[in-house]
């Protein structure tokens, strides 16, 4: 249930890099943990590392209010001229390319406050912008729900303009029940026999850490790995660019003086051969990234990895994990067989006019998905 607006303080945005004369990263940390949906991409570690390296000149702004003197709900905001490509200018949820989550932090019962409070402040200042574009959210989740009767509560035009299904890791079975279930017999025996050949090429040890011990150098191994792939080949490795390999880097430890970092590494003759940082934010877990040795694709080292990654379903602090992962990813999607559906959406803002014209544009890009007006 929301909480009463009379206790409301008002709702307001100011650029990032002045966030801390308005509420400390001890506040901000609380908030991600005080949520029903969690988003670790938009926790202090992760976004204040990515606009450092992405949006240094200040011009993205954190929006932001309070209720009953708590900070509750934080969504990082910026102008753009260009809406793919076209020439419209909008105002948006600010992200960036390998942040996975678009959902804003909210105290759990603030979800349809913080909505009438965005939408307010968006209609006062809207400038040029048509519309608000707000990027990936879990369609089933408590902030789109609210959203959504917040929205058409207002008779305000929304609606979802993309919409993708990604792997999900999601089930009351234990590992070896849920690979069972998931997998044909034929295929556990192929995995096997992959697993001992592989064994034979040496010694094969798996390793699993949830602490900073090593991390420096288990950062410079995934990078490394990484880069030696299809990515690199690529160019969109993480490693390709400074600003993308420093903000890893820096996200990853401040995920783990969190204890939100867990490390899954695959090691042949104590060299990595698969990795896998998973970000742990309870309910939920976000499988982050994962990189392995393409000379041993023969037998499978990614998938052999995921199996291990299958005991988050007997953690108790997870009930889900998100993989991030494209859809129709043709490795993840042979072994998790549940499935998240996000969603980017599009709010009117702005007075009777502006709504006008942002209408049927709405309603070209929405047909077939839209959820909303």
């Amino acid at each position: 249930m929301a909480r009463p607006r009379a206790a409301v303080a008002g709702f307001a945005a100011s650029a990032w890099r002045a966030f801390e004369d308005l509420f400390t990263p001890l506040e901000w940390d609380h908030l991600a943990r005080s949520g029903d949906e969690p988003n670790p991409f938009a926790e202090s570690w992760s976004l204040v590392p990515a606009l450092e390296r992405f949006a240094p000149d200040a011009s993205v702004a954190l929006a932001h209010f309070r209720v009953a003197g708590e900070l509750s709900g934080l969504i990082p905001l910026a102008r753009s001229r260009s809406y793919y490509g076209y020439p419209i200018p909008h105002l948006a949820a600010w992200s960036h390319d390998n942040m996975f989550v678009g959902s804003p932090l909210v105290r759990g019962g603030c979800e349809e406050v913080f909505w009438r409070e965005l939408f307010g402040w968006a209609d006062a200042h809207a400038g040029a912008a048509l519309f608000l574009h707000l990027g990936w959210m879990a369609e089933d989740g408590p902030l789109f729900r609210a959203l959504s009767q917040v929205a058409d509560g207002q008779g305000r035009p929304w609606g979802v303009v993309q919409r993708e299904e990604r792997a999900l890791l999601q089930s009351e079975l234990g590992p070896q029940a849920y690979l069972e279930a998931a997998m044909s017999g034929k295929k556990r025996k192929e995995l096997r026999r992959q697993h001992k050949r592989l064994a034979e090429e040496g010694e094969l040890r798996f390793e699993r850490r949830c602490d900073e011990a090593g991390l420096d150098g288990w950062i410079e191994d995934f990078l490394a790995l990484e880069q030696a792939g299809w990515k690199g080949r690529n160019g969109s490795a993480l490693a390709d660019r400074l600003n993308t390999r420093d903000w890893f880097a820096q996200t990853l430890h401040g995920a783990a003086a969190q204890g939100r970092l867990e490390r899954l590494t695959l090691a042949l003759d104590g060299k990595p051969i698969a990795m896998l940082a998973n970000f742990i934010a309870p309910p939920g877990a976000f499988s982050f990234k994962t990189a392995f040795d393409e000379r041993f694709a023969r037998f499978s080292p990614g998938v052999l990895l995921q199996l291990e990654n299958l005991d988050l379903l007997e953690r108790e602090d997870v009930a889900w994990c998100d993989s991030c992962a494209a859809a129709d990813h043709p490795m993840i999607e042979r072994i998790w067989r549940e499935k998240r559906a996000i969603v980017r959406v599009n709010v009117a803002i702005g007075g009777p006019l502006r709504r006008a014209l942002f209408r049927p544009m709405l309603r070209a890009e929405s047909r077939g998905k839209a959820k909303g007006a």
